[in-house]
């Protein structure tokens, strides 16, 4: 008996799943490696063919999401997005509801066309600025920013990944995929009344954690007792060597950000430079660390100085010499690697002072760090390099500076290409996956995007993640698990009006969302949803957009969505100002949203 359950495709895909939501929650591995994984487990126990293990490669959701990241770059690489910053200064005033309207009003739109994570990266550092200007902490408006963006995704069918997988997802239940507008008046007057809440309600739950940024940015990390000034004596073994062949460096948590000789300062890069007695050196490294190594290579610690200083701080972010914060993007290789590993230094030629993780600011031992999407790092180095990082994809600056490589001539050519992506697929003149590509092509051809930028333009997370989740669907599916799960779901409430059935999966959806990625939610959710749907006579479109729009209802945490995440370190956040902020706003729309879905659509 035991082994005939064991055996049970239904009992094997249901493990599957559980494995694959404990990975999914204890974060052991990046979530798109734990989407292949499943995949590959589900290939082994022969749940899939090898074919449909592998078909969410080749799968048209996959497909297109793809081809709408590079749509994304395009527009960016152009300065559309830039083009509207002045009207958030224009039109935003001084009182914090009318800035937060306007902000929503500006990038909700924006994102119903182009990926959110794209259009917070553009305005993090406008938002930013912004709040310098009016002297207002951008923990007032940051969450906003990230809401705004989420709830814009919803307008319509290329909005976000996952309603592009919940169209995939459609077809293979065999009723077809979603029009492009095909959910768009529901998401309109849901995106009303959100832009609501954040202007009226919102204002007085979000907190100022962060200060304005001032004129010095290492006075928001409290590093006084991190910088110091110290000088080669006489007598120190230093004299004649360079930093590099001295390892004064790598043998103590401590970095050398300048050298200053006879009122000469010295930037990056500092590693061959020779030298001598008298030289005074700015260090990053504790206290602790300095008096480890003062008698033994003859350094002086200057008495008296610290970071806070008006002094030193000038000496440090000066002239050719600046301090800048930088996020790690969802896309960057750096993220699982510590600074040491990838040689942070030498290869961006700037020095990190401190990583903010959220709420949590980093000092000791940064170069042993294993970095992570969202962290914020404090970096110090020539101007040069500090504006080479806004050219890497890696890294964000987080603050807003003229892009000279921007290719602004060919702006209004790759708005042409979208428009004619969205019209050719709401007419029904060829499929979404199909106008998509074409308009990859056009932005290439055009020149707004370069043929090598197309790899890098792509999030490849994302797409191994939806990937690798295809299949999990598939194998519910042929498993019978979706049929199992539906028919006890209808044996505890089968009895409800369907408005509270539709209710209960919208909630179920959004708490499900909130621990996984909303991919992973609409693969589960979705066919069970439309499983129920068929067994009580109920229309399955109601059921669909109430798993779709719930799979984006992550308003509660801080890693329940991209756009969260990348808003938490620059906002200085704390892990519950999420909730604070989001949970009333998820609790209207877990009861309006349903509502709205029976009224506009039936049920």
């Amino acid at each position: 008996m035991l082994i005939s359950i064991v055996m049970s495709p239904i009992f094997q895909t249901i493990l599957v799943i559980v494995l694959a939501l404990i990975s999914f929650v204890a974060e052991w591995v990046p979530v798109d490696l734990t989407a292949l994984m499943v995949a590959v487990l589900l290939m082994l126990l022969g749940l899939v063919t090898p074919e449909e293990g592998v078909s969410g490669f080749g799968n048209s959701a996959t497909i297109t999401v793809m081809a709408m990241f590079i749509l994304s770059a395009g527009i960016s690489r152009t300065g559309v997005i830039q083009v509207v910053r002045n009207w958030l200064v224009d039109w935003g005033g001084q009182r914090i509801s009318q800035q937060i309207f306007v902000m929503g009003m500006i990038v909700g739109p924006i994102t119903a066309f182009i990926n959110n994570t794209a259009v917070v990266a553009v305005f993090l550092p406008i938002v930013e600025d912004w709040c310098k200007v009016q002297g207002r902490s951008p923990s007032k408006l940051l969450i906003p920013l990230s809401y705004a963006t989420v709830m814009g995704g919803m307008l319509t069918l290329i909005g976000t990944s996952t309603n592009v997988l919940a169209s995939g997802i459609s077809a293979q239940l065999g009723y077809g995929e979603f029009s492009i507008f095909q959910f768009s008046a529901l998401g309109i007057i849901v995106f009303g009344i959100g832009i609501t809440y954040l202007s009226l309600v919102a204002p007085n739950l979000l907190p100022a954690r962060k200060p304005p940024r001032g004129e010095f940015l290492g006075r928001d990390y409290e590093l006084n007792d991190y910088v110091s000034e110290v000088v080669v004596s006489a007598r120190s073994s230093l004299i004649g060597q360079t930093l590099r062949a001295s390892q004064l460096q790598r043998k103590v948590d401590i970095d050398v950000l300048e050298i200053i000789r006879e009122n000469t300062h010295f930037p990056q890069p500092l590693a061959d430079k020779v030298l001598a007695s008298g030289d005074i050196l700015i260090v990053r490294g504790s206290r602790e660390d300095l008096l480890s190594i003062r008698e033994e290579r003859g350094l002086d610690i200057l008495p008296e100085v610290q970071f806070g200083n008006e002094s030193l701080a000038s000496e440090i972010s000066s002239g050719e010499e600046q301090v800048a914060e930088v996020l790690i993007l969802s896309n960057s290789r750096l993220s699982g690697s510590t600074l040491k590993e990838i040689r942070f230094r030498q290869r961006y030629n700037t020095t990190v002072l401190a990583i903010r993780r959220g709420e949590d600011v980093l000092r000791k031992r940064l170069g042993r760090v294993p970095l992570r999407f969202g962290d914020v790092l404090l970096v110090q180095g020539p101007r040069d390099s500090i504006l080479g990082l806004q050219t890497t994809r890696e890294l964000l600056v987080l603050e807003q500076r003229d892009i000279e490589n921007l290719r602004a001539d060919k702006a209004w050519i790759s708005v042409a290409i979208i428009l004619s992506v969205i019209v050719l697929s709401a007419f029904n003149v060829a499929p979404i996956m199909v106008t998509a590509l074409a308009g990859v092509i056009a932005m290439v051809l055009t020149g707004c995007l370069k043929p090598g930028e197309l790899y890098g333009a792509v999030r490849w997370d994302i797409i191994f993640l939806l990937a690798g989740l295809i299949p999990l669907g598939i194998a519910m599916q042929k498993s019978g698990t979706t049929e199992w799960i539906a028919q006890g779901l209808l044996a505890l409430g089968g009895n409800l009006p369907g408005y509270w059935i539709l209710f209960l999966f919208y909630v179920a959806t959004s708490l499900l969302t909130e621990i996984l990625s909303n991919n992973a939610s609409v693969v589960l959710m979705l066919p069970i949803a439309v499983e129920v749907a068929r067994a009580l006579s109920l229309n399955p479109f109601a059921f669909m957009f109430a798993v779709t729009f719930a799979a984006s209802n992550s308003y509660m945490t801080p890693i329940g969505y991209q756009t969260n995440t990348m808003v938490y370190g620059p906002g200085g956040y704390r892990f519950l100002d999420f909730t604070r902020v989001g949970a009333p706003l998820s609790l209207i729309f877990s009861i309006v949203t349903p509502l709205l879905i029976v009224l506009i659509y039936g049920l």
